[in-house]
C-alpha cells in the first residue's frame, strides 16, 4: 500500500481531514515521541541537579528510585488505557493519556520543598512520577506501525527509523533548556525558581503533540486499518490473529515465541 493521495489496499479518503501523507504521519510521530521523552528527560535531569535534599550521593540515589517508578507503572498504564480504548475509542484514550502526562509533569513545577511540607513533598513527587508512567503506557497509538506501512517501498527503513528520533530529540531539547537556564540565571535563582520552567514547557509540548497526533488518529483511514488486519500483530498462525490479545494470554502462551512473530 502507499499513501500518496492516501491510497490504501482499498482506496479511501479522509473525510474532513484531507489527504494524510507519510510526511504528516512522520511529523505527528516525531512530535509525540519527542514530547513524551522530553517529559522523562526533564525529570531525569532535575532528579540529579535539583531534587536531592540530603547529601549528594544519597539524594541522587533517592531521586533515581523515584525515577524508576514511572517504568514500573508503564505496563499498568498500558492495561488501563487498552480498556479505555476498547470502551470509548482511541481518540479518548490518547486525549486522557496525554493530558495526564502533561498534568503530572506541570504539577512538578509547583512541587513544594521538604522544608515547606516535609515528607509529603516526597509522596507527592512519587504520585506524580507514577502518573507520568501510567500516561506514557497509554500514549502509544499505533502511529509507528502506520508510518512504516505508509512509507514508499524504497524508503520504508528510513521512515521506520523516525519514531526512534523521539528519545535523542527529547534529550537534546531538555538538556539545552536546562543548560540555557543554568547559564542565564544565578545559582540562587535557578534553584529557587528557574528549574521549574522546563516543566511548563513540557505541558505546552504535550498539548501540541495531542493535536498533531489526533489529526492522524481521527481519520477514516486509520480506523479502516485497525478494523482490518493491517495494524494487528500476526502470530505464527493466521487464524490466531486478533485485534485485542489479552495480556494474560501473551504472558502464559507467547513469552518464548518472539521468533515466531512475522510483520
Amino acid at each position: 500500500m502507499a499513501f500518496g493521495s492516501m491510497e490504501l489496499s482499498p482506496k479511501g479518503s479522509s473525510a474532513g481531514h484531507g489527504a494524510v501523507r507519510p510526511g504528516d504521519i512522520a511529523t505527528g510521530v516525531i512530535i509525540g515521541r519527542t514530547s513524551e521523552f522530553f517529559d522523562f528527560f526533564v525529570y531525569a535531569i532535575a532528579s540529579v541537579v535539583v531534587f536531592p535534599f540530603v547529601d549528594a550521593l544519597t539524594g541522587t540515589l533517592y531521586s533515581f528510585a523515584v525515577f524508576a517508578l514511572a517504568f514500573l507503572a508503564r505496563p499498568i498504564g498500558s492495561a488501563i488505557f487498552m480498556a479505555i480504548d476498547r470502551a470509548y475509542g482511541r481518540e479518548t484514550k490518547l486525549t486522557i493519556a496525554l493530558l495526564l502526562l502533561g498534568t503530572s509533569t506541570i504539577c512538578l513545577a509547583f512541587l513544594p520543598g521538604c522544608g515547606q511540607v516535609g515528607a509529603a513533598s516526597i509522596l507527592i513527587l512519587c504520585v506524580l512520577r507514577i502518573g507520568q508512567g501510567l500516561a506514557l503506557g497509554g500514549s502509544w497509538d499505533g502511529l509507528s506501525s502506520l508510518l512504516s506501512m505508509s512509507a514508499p517501498p524504497d524508503k520504508r527503513g528510513w521512515y521506520a527509523m523516525v519514531p526512534q528520533l523521539g528519545a535523542p530529540l527529547g534529550l537534546m531539547v531538555a538538556s539545552g533548556l536546562f543548560a540555557y537556564l543554568v547559564g542565564q540565571l544565578s545559582a540562587e535563582d535557578f534553584f529557587s525558581w528557574g528549574w521549574r520552567y522546563p516543566f511548563f514547557v513540557a505541558f505546552a509540548l504535550n498539548v501540541v503533540a495531542l493535536f498533531a497526533r489526533l489529526r492522524i488518529v481521527d481519520t477514516d483511514e486509520f480506523r479502516r486499518l485497525f478494523e482490518s488486519r493491517d495494524l494487528q500483530p500476526t502470530w505464527s498462525s493466521p487464524r490466531s490473529v486478533r485485534r485485542d490479545v489479552p495480556s494474560s494470554s501473551v504472558l502464559s502462551r507467547r513469552w518464548r515465541a518472539s521468533r515466531s512473530f512475522t510483520w
